[in-house]
């Protein structure tokens, strides 16, 4: 007969496994994505080098240590094809000057590397974050970046999201589950998270229905909500 605590490691073990698929997934796909850019950076390098040492073939001819400068230009331009393929993480004041198209990924990327500075119910709420910031970023691409729909998705995506958590981050360790003034700091800070993983939610399907207003509308709302949620562990 199973009992409680049975039950419960049962269900943590889900989860852990929910969690864990998650994360796989991501990571093949940002692997994917990786892949794709170096077979481009590595091709338009290679190309370039080829079509230089044709030319130079047309001039003179090359002999052999043009050959073998040819082959090292081609083995340098593919080792610089792995490096730069690399997904670089933006620090949290430079999401601002993303592009408004490449902020969502920006911002995983970003929250991706807080994991282990917060609470363990706040790694899930990452993940749907995160699911909900990959259902946006094609929407995106519709916007212009001075539109007040893509004024208010940058907001959130670049300044309150991350002020949120680095709010947070400043609070000592020994007073993140103290209660002051009626507030517990990660209490306060899973709210927040919860608010934000639905109002990206909320964006995304005004942006699918075209409904700009309706995103404007929602981004005032979240400005006051989070005015509310700035004050976590003051007081």
């Amino acid at each position: 007969m199973p009992t409680d605590v049975d039950r419960q490691l049962q269900r943590s073990a889900e989860l852990l496994n929910r969690v864990s698929a998650r994360q796989l997934q991501k990571r093949a796909r940002a692997a994917g994505r990786r892949a794709k850019r170096m077979a481009k950076y590595a091709a338009l390098s290679v190309t370039a080098i080829i079509v230089i040492a044709l030319g130079w073939g047309i001039v003179s001819p090359i002999g052999l240590s043009g050959v073998l400068l040819v082959a090292m230009a081609i083995l340098l331009a593919l080792v610089l094809s792995v490096v730069l393929s690399g997904e670089r993480k933006v620090p949290a004041r430079d999401l601002g000057q993303v592009e408004i198209t490449a902020l969502p990924a920006a911002t995983e990327r970003w929250l991706d590397g807080q994991r282990t500075a917060l609470p363990a119910p706040a790694t899930l709420l990452l993940d749907r974050i995160g699911d909900r910031l990959e259902a946006l970023a094609p929407q995106l691409h519709q916007l212009s970046p001075q539109e007040p729909a893509a004024v208010e998705v940058r907001a959130l995506l670049s300044e309150h999201l991350p002020q949120l958590v680095s709010d947070y981050r400043s609070i000592p360790l020994d007073l993140r589950r103290m209660e002051r003034n009626g507030r517990v700091p990660d209490r306060q800070l899973i709210d927040g998270l919860s608010l934000i993983e639905k109002e990206i939610g909320e964006m995304t399907e005004n942006l699918a229905r075209g409904d700009l207003d309706r995103l404007a509308a929602h981004g005032r709302y979240l400005e006051i909500k989070y005015q509310e949620m700035k004050q976590i562990g003051q007081g």
